[in-house]
């Protein structure tokens, strides 16, 4: 397995898939204690998601590529809302992401996208949070059918993905005429 790609699915004792029909949740977890976290979630059967990308550390004598997490002192985790006093007691967790103690789901679309950009091998990093913007489809390549907004930095264009409920985003430089313009009837269409 592609260590840019970390997740893992437990099985499921009874056979079934009922894990799946939970959904996705933010977990916040203590800065670069995202792998020890991901050992104990495993370790207690459950689904997770540590999305993570490479990048080029200079050191006095070399420079050496490592891979870090896209989203720092975060990762995801399908589990049941009404039982997440395990997910809570796990070591390095310091809370589920959510609104007045109640955990909120993030997107599903917007995981896959994550997920999506992360197996595709396109370069990626981590970046500002956007609201505003052209919000565009890529029509061609890996990332055929993945929605985000489009910016422009120094000439380069990047689609930019963002999980709504953290906050968080991260950047892909893409072709510009790889790219389509969703209009609002497009997106009303789509809800």
């Amino acid at each position: 397995m592609a260590i840019a790609d970390l997740r893992r699915v437990a099985p499921d004792p009874a056979g079934t898939s009922a894990a799946l029909a939970y959904p996705w949740f933010a977990l916040q977890v203590r800065m670069r204690h995202e792998t020890l976290v991901t050992d104990h979630l495993t370790g207690k059967g459950y689904e997770w998601f540590l999305p993570l990308y490479k990048c080029r550390k200079r050191w006095s004598d070399r420079v050496k590529e490592t891979e870090l997490p896209l989203f720092p002192g975060y990762l995801f985790c399908r589990f049941n809302p009404q039982n997440r006093l395990p997910i809570l007691k796990t070591p390095g967790v310091t809370q589920i992401v959510g609104y007045n103690h109640t955990p909120v789901a993030v997107d599903e679309n917007e995981i896959e996208a994550i997920r999506a950009l992360v197996t595709s091998g396109v370069p990626n990093f981590p970046c500002a949070y956007l609201e505003v913007g052209s919000r565009v489809r890529i029509e061609s390549g890996a990332l055929r059918g993945i929605e985000g907004i489009l910016t422009e930095l120094k000439g380069k264009r990047r689609l930019v993905l963002s999980v709504t409920l953290l906050q968080r985003s991260v950047a892909v430089e893409i072709d510009s005429d790889a790219v389509h313009v969703i209009h609002a009837s497009q997106q009303a269409a789509q809800v």
